[in-house]
């Protein structure tokens, strides 16, 4: 029998391809004379940042730049760099946002691998730009494009290396440009590199349909609301900034903007901009907390602040809410578009002790509003691990907000899509009420005498000492237990602490197995979104350097 619901079709009337690309032109309608985007003494308001939008994927039009293009940006979080998150993909390109902090060598494999046709690079990175197209072969880094980025709030005096400037490049353009959706909502909008710390990095492929429903979904669970004052500290080479920037446009709010991060930056900017809401790392948070008094100001309480890249350990959150922000701990990767689980609090957990809302906190919780399915379960079989808040397996997502693949690379994307789940690579255990709980990465996790040991559990331990702003715990070789923990300490200004008092005080506040076994006080190194680079600290130690 013939289902009569199956006899309509999709028309221009009733289908629109979800894409990010139309928040811009609603946020300029709307909110037209609105703030939009502050960096400096430079203000744009959204119909300006919409018009400004329109000259640049025109004018990337006229030089050649369409639909299957890859266009590459190297720069802070600057105006050009959100401008470049709208209109590049609507010229039908790709945006592919370079970590800045990168060497040479790998920015000049992501060009290569990822086919670059138009390089936009700020300033600042001039040098190391012109290093990577120099380790390029000659034919290929002779075909890109090269457009500066002279930013007026930038104090530094690179020459130039490109053909043109980016206000050149608006000035190809029309302001009266049509502004494109794409015909597909499958479309590729974004080329986003793996932080590639073993291998060569992989390129992860977004499309719009999934940007649209992060942006709706981050603004359900973070339950933001119209115009919002955000301030840029998410690098937004980072999984696009976690999608902020869109998400700001969707509801007509202002994007503050930052060349770089520190503790005084933050505390200006929040008290001379009444900002409400911005995201960061762990790293960031510490730095908040552990601020100097000559860089602090006097702020209001309740700032909404996303944090994720790390599991954040409790003792940061507690004196986060302390100072009065108000915190929600997320987490995701890069294939996941950033966040897609977060700990929603429940209200009876505002009863709870301190050491059992220490529990709660370190939880990454329940899938989001726009994700379709996460579990944590066994890897080999995929059978989903007992809700006992005990038993480790690997955590494991189904949904819209899950990347295309991996760009070039169909072998990595079959195993990365096995079983029909996306596969993090992060161990896990799942609570009798259903929330989450990240232990390790499957590379970090520390097989001590039989004993799984979690990293994390140690470092949230040690981040309870009063002297430690920062701990980092990874695998170092024994000879009876075959592994035992090695942590890795920056101290706060002015405090100090021995190892022996440190493994004292792990032993008096977890199972004594896990305590570390050596401790060094040194600088931990870290990645341009905060995250410790664990793979260097094994290296070094291996190497015999501590």
């Amino acid at each position: 029998m013939k289902n009569p619901y199956d006899d309509f079709v999709k028309d221009a009337a009733n289908y629109v391809p979800l894409s990010v690309l139309s928040f811009l032109p609603r946020a300029a309608a709307i909110y037209p004379d609105c703030e939009a985007v502050i960096h400096g003494a430079r203000r744009y308001n959204w119909r300006e940042v919409f018009l400004r939008c329109r000259r640049l994927a025109s004018g990337l039009a006229r030089l050649g730049i369409g639909r299957g293009d890859t266009v590459s940006i190297l720069a802070p979080n600057i105006p050009e760099m959100v401008e470049a998150h709208f209109a590049v993909p609507a010229s039908g390109a790709v945006l592919n946002a370079i970590n800045t902090r990168l060497d040479a060598e790998t920015m000049a494999y992501i060009l290569e691998h990822g086919g670059c046709k138009l390089l936009l690079v700020d300033q600042e990175f001039a040098a190391v730009a012109r290093e990577a197209l120099g380790l390029m072969p000659k034919n290929l880094a002779e075909k890109i494009i090269v457009v500066d980025i002279m930013d007026s709030e930038y104090a530094g005096t690179e020459n130039p290396i490109g053909a043109l400037d980016y206000a050149a490049l608006l000035a190809k353009g029309r302001e009266d440009a049509d502004w494109n959706l794409p015909d597909d909502e499958w479309d590729a909008i974004t080329l986003n590199y793996t932080s590639g710390t073993t291998n060569r990095p992989k390129g992860v492929v977004y499309h719009h349909r999934g940007t649209y429903l992060m942006t709706t979904g981050t603004i359900s669970d973070w339950m933001l609301q119209r115009q919002p004052r955000y301030l840029a500290l998410v690098p937004l080479f980072h999984c696009n900034g976690w999608g902020h920037s869109w998400t700001v446009a969707a509801l007509g709010g202002v994007i503050i903007c930052t060349r770089a991060i520190n503790a005084k930056v933050i505390f200006d900017a929040i008290a001379d901009h009444a900002i409400t809401h911005f995201g960061g790392a762990p790293i960031v948070l510490s730095m908040i907390v552990n601020a100097e008094a000559d860089e602090k100001r006097e702020i209001p309480r309740g700032i909404q602040v996303m944090t994720a890249g790390a599991p954040p350990p409790p003792s940061i959150i507690r004196e986060m809410e302390a100072l009065g922000f108000d915190v929600l701990h997320v987490y995701g990767l890069t294939e996941t578009y950033g966040h897609v689980t977060f700990n929603a609090w429940q209200k009876t957990w505002d009863k709870d002790e301190d050491a059992d809302r220490d529990l709660l906190l370190a939880r990454q919780g329940v899938a989001m509003t726009m994700m379709e399915a996460q579990d944590v379960v066994d890897s080999a079989t995929m059978r989903p691990v007992p809700p006992d808040g005990e038993t480790i397996g690997e955590i494991v997502f189904r949904g819209n907000t899950i990347m295309k693949g991996y760009f070039k690379n169909p072998e990595a994307t079959a195993e990365a899509f096995a079983g029909g789940y996306f596969h993090s690579g992060d161990l896990a255990v799942k609570h009798p009420d259903g929330y989450v709980q990240i232990k390790d990465r499957l590379k970090d996790i520390i097989i001590s005498g039989g004993e799984n040991i979690s990293s994390v559990e140690v470092e949230a331990t040690l981040h309870k000492h009063p002297a430690v702003a920062l701990a980092a715990v990874v695998a170092l070789a024994d000879e009876k237990w075959g592994e035992v923990p090695c942590a890795f300490i920056e101290l706060k200004h002015g405090k100090n602490a021995s190892e022996e008092e440190l493994i004292e005080f792990c032993r008096d506040n977890m199972a004594a197995f896990k305590r570390p076994k050596k401790v060094v006080f040194t600088t931990i190194p870290k990645t341009a979104t905060g995250k410790m680079q664990k793979f260097e600290l094994r290296r070094r130690l291996n190497a015999g350097e501590f």
